[in-house]
């Protein structure tokens, strides 16, 4: 097996070849560990890598093995974390300046606690911009996250570190947070499959407001079957997440068990909050769309005039950042972020009316979603409006161009598809749909019913299997 084979081998196969032992973790994870010191440099992919304790880990996974052990379904597989989730003995910086000097953690994350009891291993924290703050990877205590498809581009944010690490080869998996498409919008940029579950089925432990939560924890892969597979051991009621305490993950529609999709029922959504989809992007969706409809599917074009709510979802998203982060400015100004300083700006304007108008208004769309898909199995939009933006693009001032016409900022004319989903807490999920004429790769999102999960990802499953796109390499490495 070359080493090539071994670094893009989903991790499905690699956890089955450790069991046959038929593939040594040692070997395995020292192959990604040396990929990452090659390819790191060029993509600043990784905050730190947890060399030393992966070897570790990898040797009594090793061990596991010889002695006859039960193994769980990751066993041996490398896995990178974002750097807003905690990972025992390793810091949490926040992707800022605030917390560069910030201690190991005392304790794991559940999701990673989860991964970890599966027998993933742990190669270092993937970049994220400070706190999570906006669609592209970079920062002043770190630097660009660059793009292995084209490094002048971006991986896209907030979980642009581990998408451009799993996209790189650097792992099969990544540990994502999504709070308005930041895990979604880092796979449509970087040629990978991004999910974004239920409100509920996987806990998010951390949230500040936990009743009022739109943050998502989730698997960034190569595949499907490897998205599903890390979904499944995350997924699970936590006694600190009230959501995911009634959370009742649904069973696969009948409709969905062979390759016939007849009787299955797709809306499709071409523009939300955006006023303009790229024609590269908007035919390859159309051909994912043709792929469903050629196994049996009715595909229809969803018509309703729909209030996508991006001023209100914008009061939500920086009035939240105005408050919480407001503690550090005094001392940090200077060395945070002028994007999360500009947020946080503009979010201090908004009113309390403002706010619960808003709130309002999320229950509003929620609604609306609701009764879509009663004449609906899925919704099915693209994921961003066009392929990843310049890795020097400013989020909270810049532009973005779609075909030539300057469509807003990156929310209102570039992820305006993701955001929507983290307000009504339905599952989405980002499935490559091809490539751009920039050469880059677009994806297509596949929304579900409440709970659906298993759906949304077998309906990504047949995508997959009629359009493949696994086999392909970013060519920047």
């Amino acid at each position: 097996m070359s080493n090539t084979d071994l670094l893009f081998m989903p991790a499905v196969k690699a956890a089955a070849l450790i069991r046959s032992r038929k593939l040594s973790p040692v070997e395995y994870v020292d192959a990604v560990l040396k990929a990452i010191e090659r390819a790191n440099p060029k993509l600043n992919c990784f905050r730190e890598v947890t060399a030393e304790q992966a070897r570790a880990d990898a040797r009594r996974a090793e061990e596991a093995v010889s002695r006859g052990e039960k193994l769980g379904p990751l066993h041996g597989v490398p896995v990178s974390i974002k750097d807003l989730l905690d990972v025992e003995g390793v810091p949490t910086r926040h992707g800022s300046a605030i917390f560069a000097d910030n201690p190991p953690a005392a304790s794991d994350d559940i999701t990673v606690a989860r991964l970890k009891a599966a027998g993933a291993i742990i190669v270092g924290k993937a970049n994220s911009p400070e706190f999570g703050v906006k669609g592209l990877t970079d920062g002043p205590s770190f630097g660009a996250t660059r793009n292995p498809w084209n490094l002048e581009r971006t991986p896209g944010g907030s979980s642009g570190g581990g998408a451009s690490a799993v996209a790189s080869g650097l792992g099969p998996l990544s540990l994502a947070t999504d709070g308005a498409g930041s895990t979604r919008g880092p796979a449509s940029c970087s040629g990978l499959v991004g999910l974004k579950a239920t409100l509920g089925i996987v806990p998010y432990d951390t949230s500040r407001d936990t009743f009022g939560n739109n943050i998502f924890a989730g698997p960034l892969a190569r595949t499907v079957t490897d998205a599903a597979i890390m979904h499944g051991v995350l997924a699970g009621p936590s006694s600190k997440d009230p959501w995911s305490l009634g959370a009742t993950p649904q069973p696969m529609s009948p409709k969905l068990a062979g390759e016939d999709l007849s009787g299955v029922r797709i809306g499709y959504i071409e523009l939300m909050a955006n006023p303009r989809l790229a024609a590269d992007v908007r035919a390859n969706t159309l051909q994912a769309l043709d792929a469903w409809r050629d196994m049996g599917a009715e595909v229809e074009q969803v018509t309703d005039k729909i209030d996508w709510i991006e001023y209100e979802g914008r009061v939500l998203y920086q009035a939240g950042f105005a408050v919480t982060c407001a503690q550090y400015v005094p001392k940090w100004q200077n060395q945070m972020d002028p994007v999360t300083l500009a947020f946080m700006d503009r979010g201090a304007k908004f009113t309390l009316a403002d706010f619960r108008n808003a709130q309002f208004a999320r229950t509003v769309l929620f609604r609306t979603i609701q009764s879509l898909f009663e004449r609906y199995d899925f919704l099915v939009s693209p994921t961003n409006a066009r392929t990843a933006l310049d890795v020097t693009h400013d989020a909270a001032n810049d532009e973005v161009v779609v075909d030539g016409v300057k469509c807003g900022i990156t929310r209102q004319g570039w992820t305006s598809y993701q955001y929507p989903f983290n307000l009504t807490g339905h599952p989405a999920m980002a499935v490559p749909s091809g490539f751009g004429t920039d050469g880059l790769p677009t994806s297509v999102q596949i929304i579900g019913k409440w709970a659906s999960e298993t759906d949304v990802l077998r309906l990504g499953a047949l995508l997959e299997q009629a359009r493949p796109w696994a086999q392909h390499r970013p060519p920047a490495l």
